[in-house]
């Protein structure tokens, strides 16, 4: 299937798995992860990596330079529209003009729950300047209208709460919001293991992005793996379109036609 990429902002990628950069115990498991996982798209925090800010200390750019991985700078850690739009030209800056980032505006430091009302104003702001915007939201459709209108490039609901594990709690939302918006759909936040990206991609989303539920795994390099496979399966099965539901009602799996006695 090598035809079937992922299109964001006009530039197609091979991978519909996007994967963080945090929460490894040193840059090479990094690197390690991010071959293991296939991604094209790598996020990166500029709060919270260095990717040059920091002169005399080791750079992430070292290990994943953007000539072999697309860079996503976000803005997590960022809890008003200000301070989001502020991260996001020091990263420009910092990466020779880098125009395609991915904005998240958190409501509080506990949940870690999207600000919508600040999240709306940064992307006005952002799109205005320029950038090309994927946005952390939560599941309401009626939000994720308001992105892509806005101008959006992608939209990322999330499918439960940052570095919860839980997966996917509300697939009818995400439907909804597969239904009414033209830009890709990328589930961001909340994945734990494999089956719950294949469901996101099974669902019909374009893309999952996730950082902890490799990071955080016993084996990262191996769970990167998995969720590669994960979601290239989730991917097909979307495509081959499955088999409709039948409550209370069985069809053998083989023909009962032409059978001895019959």
């Amino acid at each position: 299937m090598s035809n079937d990429t992922l299109t964001i902002a006009g530039k197609a990628y091979s991978s519909r798995l996007l994967v963080g950069t945090g929460k490894y115990k040193d840059f090479a498991q990094t690197r390690a992860a991010i071959n293991a996982s296939g991604a094209d798209i790598v996020t990166v925090a500029i709060r919270r990596t260095n990717i040059g800010q920091n002169s005399g200390e080791a750079s992430l750019l070292d290990f994943l330079p953007p000539s072999e991985f697309t860079y996503l700078p976000n803005t997590a850690g960022c809890y008003s529209a200000d301070d989001a739009v502020r991260t996001l030209r020091l990263a420009r800056e910092l990466l020779d003009d880098h125009r395609l980032v991915k904005l998240e505006v958190l409501g509080d430091p506990q949940s870690l729950y999207p600000n919508v009302v600040e999240t709306l104003a940064a992307a006005k702001t952002l799109v205005k300047e320029g950038f090309e915007v994927m946005v952390y939201t939560s599941d309401d459709p009626i939000i994720a209208q308001q992105l892509e209108d806005i101008g959006c490039a992608a939209i990322m609901p999330l499918a439960s709460l940052i570095g919860s594990g839980m997966g996917i709690l509300n697939p009818w939302n995400l439907q909804l919001i597969l239904e009414r918006v033209k830009v890709p759909v990328i589930v961001d936040a909340g994945v734990g293991t494999a089956s719950d990206a294949a469901i996101a991609m099974e669902l019909g989303c374009q893309g999952v992005l996730m950082n902890t539920a490799i990071a955080a795994a016993q084996d990262p390099v191996l769970m990167a793996s998995a969720m590669k496979k994960a979601v290239e399966a989730g991917r097909e099965a979307y495509l081959a379109g499955r088999m409709p539901r039948k409550f209370y009602s069985a069809t053998p799996s083989s023909p009962t036609s032409g059978m001895i006695g019959r």
